[in-house]
């Protein structure tokens, strides 16, 4: 239990561990739709190549896709490259590097698919049983009256009567099998030789100051986006709360009620006044906000925070007619 709340808090830290997660899944839902997927092959010359090349090739392009859209990279990646410049330059090495963690996430279920789909061997079985010699085997089934293109195209078909009581077919399909597993087993050799060569040769050609720039302001520009789509959220909140009250206060039969409250209230009426008021930030009004939003995407704001980081604070004393303090959060 201990281990799964880890596992899950490594995926919710970051939206790369979030997209990494993501991925996972949809390789696991790849091998999952496999094993539930009910291969029946045609065991017909013209169709059988078509049919098993389409289940090879199709679902991973489908996964490949989905795997795009759920990845947060591509929405980061596409308003960067597409946003005005403004007053913040572009930078191509982020894009780049966006696009880069974007297509190897969304490969990871499309070849999940594929090296499934070769080590259990039944799709290419089907799709190349015609390109075996079938005099490489004994026991071929010759007083059918078929062609030998047609006899080889049903050897996926182990309920055909042609093949019952003989041996050629298991052997046949224990051939292409064979082949089908080499080609499966010799890409996943190859990708991972590829991902360990590329973690020991990259260092040697890259800076490794810039890759560190360039993933800092690529998880910059994911984190910007969120932190500006949650405080348009609470502006939203209670720019409607807001006007849901006017809208209240505007219906009213009498201007003015007079109650009595203990002064702590307006205390706290005035406390949650100022707060509500911090969050809209002075954008009190439709064209304010269509303003704002308009300058977030066509002007960027400059990335120097100095005048704020360095903003003077306003501090308040209280003290009675003998000068004597009574409030100061100096």
């Amino acid at each position: 239990m201990e281990r799964l709340k880890l596992v899950l808090q490594y995926f919710q830290s970051n939206s790369e561990s979030i997209s990494n997660g993501i991925c996972i899944i949809l390789a696991l839902v790849s091998v999952k739709l496999y094993t539930s997927f009910d291969f029946n092959c045609p065991c017909l010359p013209q169709f059988n190549k078509l049919y098993s090349l389409g289940v090879m090739i199709i679902p991973p392009i489908i996964l490949f896709f989905l795997g795009v859209l759920v990845n947060r990279h591509t929405s980061v990646m596409m308003d960067e490259w597409m946003r005005p410049v403004g007053r913040r330059s572009k930078n191509p090495a982020v894009v780049k590097y966006l696009f880069s963690a974007m297509v190897q996430r969304a490969l990871l279920a499309p070849m999940v698919w594929i090296l499934v789909t070769l080590l259990d061997g039944k799709i290419f079985i089907c799709a190349f049983s015609t390109s075996v010699d079938p005099a490489l085997f004994s026991g071929f089934p010759n007083n059918t009256g078929l062609d030998i293109i047609k006899i080889m195209a049903k050897v996926p078909c182990k309920e055909d009567v042609i093949f019952r009581n003989s041996s050629f077919r298991k052997a046949v399909s224990r051939y292409v099998r064979c082949y089908s597993q080499a080609i499966g087993w010799s890409i996943l050799l190859f990708l991972i030789v590829l991902g360990a060569m590329g973690r020991l040769i990259k260092p040697c050609f890259d800076d490794h100051a810039t890759f560190l720039q360039t993933r800092y302001w690529s998880n910059y520009l994911d984190v910007e986006q969120k932190l500006f789509d949650e405080t348009c959220v609470l502006h939203a909140r209670d720019f409607a709360k807001k006007c849901v009250v006017q809208f209240f206060e505007t219906m009213r039969d009498d201007d003015t009620i007079h109650l009595h409250h203990h002064p702590l209230f307006f205390k706290y009426s005035t406390e949650e006044h100022e707060e509500d008021e911090e969050r809209l930030h002075g954008i009190t009004k439709q064209e304010q906000v269509d303003q704002l939003l308009n300058q977030w995407y066509c002007n960027k704001p400059e990335l120097d925070v100095t005048t704020i980081a360095y903003r003077p604070k306003t501090c308040f004393t209280l003290k009675d007619h003998e000068v004597k303090t009574l409030y100061s959060d100096v």
